[in-house]
């Protein structure tokens, strides 16, 4: 008989992944969320944004302070955004938070790009989904946007 298909030998190792995964469980949730921590550093570059459904369905994204129009992706587009937005969307409601408050991006010395949810203190690293990615965020640093 195979020494893998032997029952004796797969207990242990259904324990032990019980064990993990029971850990993971409980400390898990207790973790400080915002893994990438930068006490006394200024960011190189930083803008206050606000994301909003359009009404054909569209994801607008918006300077804070000017409410200038800096990116707009159609229903089809933007599915990073749209992804990321949902997750951070969903821990602003768990933890009863509006709308009301920005979100910040964030470049940084080490090449480093981050949305930090002001309302929630949660900060993601844009730059661990790819340079594609994080380049749809990038350019909200520098985008003119358009006034309406």
């Amino acid at each position: 008989m195979d020494r893998m298909m032997d029952r004796r030998h797969l207990l242990p190792l259904l324990v032990c992944g019980t064990v993990i995964a029971g850990t993971l469980a409980l400390v898990g949730p207790q973790q400080n969320r915002a893994l990438i921590t930068r006490p006394n550093e200024i960011p190189l570059r930083e803008r206050l944004v606000r994301f909003e459904d359009g009404s054909d369905g569209s994801v607008v994204i918006r300077d804070a302070g000017n409410q200038a129009v800096l990116a707009r992706f159609p229903v089809a587009e933007g599915g990073f955004v749209r992804g990321t937005l949902r997750a951070l969307a969903r821990e602003r409601r768990q933890e009863e938070q509006g709308q009301e408050m920005p979100f910040r991006v964030s470049a940084w010395r080490d090449g480093q790009l981050t949305l930090d949810d002001v309302a929630t203190g949660r900060r993601v690293d844009l730059t661990a989904f790819g340079s594609t990615n994080a380049g749809i965020f990038a350019r909200l640093l520098t985008a003119q946007g358009e006034t309406q």
